[in-house]
């Protein structure tokens, strides 16, 4: 079956006070050719001139409003739910296209197996030759790393290889594999607000027999952390979200069993961030499974 039978490419772009990086994503998508694709932009809350740039210079883009910071998670479910494509492209704002990727895309989706999910691109650092994610990796420790992090793109990552999870910044999902996996909290889990939602996205995907893969010649870069969110709130985040995903896929109680060992690490952790995170110490103490307040 070609990519013209299967249907559109659908791409979702997530901003929040974006006018520093959303032309940059877009541009980078209006040089593609991206016939039959359709571009979702979903907004949290806005108000620094990002919806007044979007309307002007790209009217064609289907633009979803949401009135308030709902995080990530629940914006991005909204544009899936409003999308039409057979494959899911997701970008973060600060995220920009190399050249031809959509073309590369459209390509290598013609050559997946079916129960092939999830496609990690190549994400590079911004004006260097530096790696940002090939894909995630979740260790025995119930860690989870962005493969390459940090790494020289100097041709240790060349070739296409199995992966764990896709670094959601930008990831390619099929759509069917996101009906299978979809919860009452949505596609992406909403009580996670925004940060470790991609590796219980593709933890759950890999327990239904979805599998992941790294594609080296879709290139694109991403900024990071173009939320403005502080390091206290997202280390509160990172933290919360791994044993939410823990919790859910692997259980805290397989997990103390068979990963013991990790404790040495955890627990120093969780002392150290209980003393200094005002989140830890507020937040955790007073708020529900999932209830996220910013």
């Amino acid at each position: 079956m070609t990519w013209k039978e299967q249907g559109l490419l659908s791409v979702i772009v997530l901003t929040r006070n974006s006018i520093d990086y959303i032309s940059h994503c877009l541009r980078s998508l209006c040089l593609q050719d991206i016939r039959g694709v359709e571009v979702i932009v979903s907004d949290n809350g806005s108000d620094d001139g990002t919806l007044e740039l979007i309307r002007r210079d790209y009217p064609q883009v289907l633009l979803i409003e949401n009135n308030q910071n709902i995080g990530s998670c629940k914006a991005r479910n909204r544009a899936i739910e409003a999308a039409q494509g057979e494959w899911i492209l997701t970008l973060d704002c600060d995220a920009v296209l190399g050249k031809d990727f959509i073309a590369k895309a459209l390509k290598a989706i013609d050559t997946l197996t079916p129960d092939t999910g999830i496609v990690q691109p190549k994400v590079l650092s911004p004006g260097s030759e530096t790696i940002y994610s090939c894909g995630i990796r979740l260790s025995w420790s119930r860690r989870f790393y962005d493969i390459g992090s940090g790494a020289k793109n100097n041709g240790h990552f060349s070739k296409s290889m199995p992966v764990f999870g896709a670094c959601s910044a930008v990831a390619l999902y099929r759509r069917s594999m996101l009906e299978d996996l979809k919860e009452e909290t949505g596609y992406f889990d909403e009580r996670f607000f925004f940060l470790v939602e991609d590796v219980d996205l593709a933890w759950r995907a890999q327990k239904k027999g979805w599998k992941g893969i790294f594609l080296p010649e879709l290139l694109c870069c991403h900024s990071g952390d173009s939320s403005r969110s502080s390091r206290a709130f997202r280390q509160y985040l990172c933290f919360r979200n791994r044993y939410y995903s823990i919790a859910k896929n692997d259980s805290l109680k397989n997990y103390f069993i068979k990963v013991a060992p990790a404790l040495f690490y955890d627990l120093p952790r969780i002392a150290y961030l209980f003393a200094t995170n005002p989140y830890m110490k507020d937040k955790v103490k007073r708020m529900p499974y999932g209830a996220v307040q910013v």
